[in-house]
């Protein structure tokens, strides 16, 4: 997996802020893994400021010498936590590629935008959380690795436009159209379970969550596209996976 924090460019990070480049061992990249997973937890309940290490290599079962092997600084760590999950969700948007059509590639993409929310919420909420606040530790990688990708693909969309094969439809809008209804269940979890008593996790509300959303956005952009036609879009296999 790509680790934006390791390509980000000097204006997102002070020299303490990442790690010399190491050979990672398996048990290497098993430990930083670990340590990412106890810093989301962390920062996700008590935030940046708010966060020690020392609470982070407790959550992690290492002592904080070793987290400190890893990532030089609480700073270095939150940033890495915040590029995972871009990481994450931008390894279906890289999928979308001109072999591929417009329907079934759209369709896997908000599938596995969605599958996320389900699986990773508190990464979804603390990346929310981050942007709200205007994005002091990532601009930097917002404005360029993120900026990079979506102008590749917003280029796609609007061939894919002129080729009659998607109506008019602002690429950028669509893009954060599918981004916005698909993070909605996982940054508002708790007001999505008290208005319908269920969650993502709860697979029928899953797949009924999918097809609404592939209706209600595709429906917007497929040329002639009939409801019924959307909704046969398979579900990915890693997306019906509790």
């Amino acid at each position: 997996m790509r680790h934006f924090a390791d390509e980000a460019p000097a204006a997102a990070l002070e020299s303490d802020t990442v790690s010399p480049v190491r050979a990672m061992t398996a048990a290497g990249e098993a430990n930083r893994e670990r340590i990412l997973d106890a810093a989301l937890a962390c920062f996700a309940r008590t935030g940046l400021n708010g966060t020690r290490i020392e609470a982070i290599a407790l959550g992690a079962g290492l002592s904080k010498t070793n987290l400190l092997y890893y990532f030089r600084s609480k700073n270095a760590l939150y940033l890495a936590v915040l590029t995972r999950t871009l990481d994450m969700w931008l390894e279906p948007l890289r999928a979308i590629d001109a072999d591929r059509d417009p329907r079934a590639a759209l369709s896997h993409y908000i599938t596995a935008k969605l599958a996320a929310a389900r699986d990773h919420p508190e990464a979804s909420r603390l990346f929310a959380l981050e942007v709200m606040q205007g994005a002091p530790m990532l601009s930097a990688v917002l404005a360029t690795d993120l900026k990079a990708l979506v102008d590749g693909k917003v280029a796609l969309l609007r061939r894919w436009q002129d080729e009659g094969r998607l109506k008019p439809h602002d690429p950028h809008h669509l893009l954060f159209q599918i981004w916005a209804t698909t993070q909605h269940y996982a940054d508002f979890a708790t007001q999505v379970e008290q208005l319908t008593g269920a969650t993502l996790a709860d697979p029928a509300f899953f797949e009924r969550t999918r097809e609404a959303i592939l209706a209600s956005i595709l429906g917007a952009v497929l040329p002639e596209c009939a409801p019924a036609a959307i909704l046969r879009q398979p579900a990915s296999p890693s997306a019906r996976e509790p």
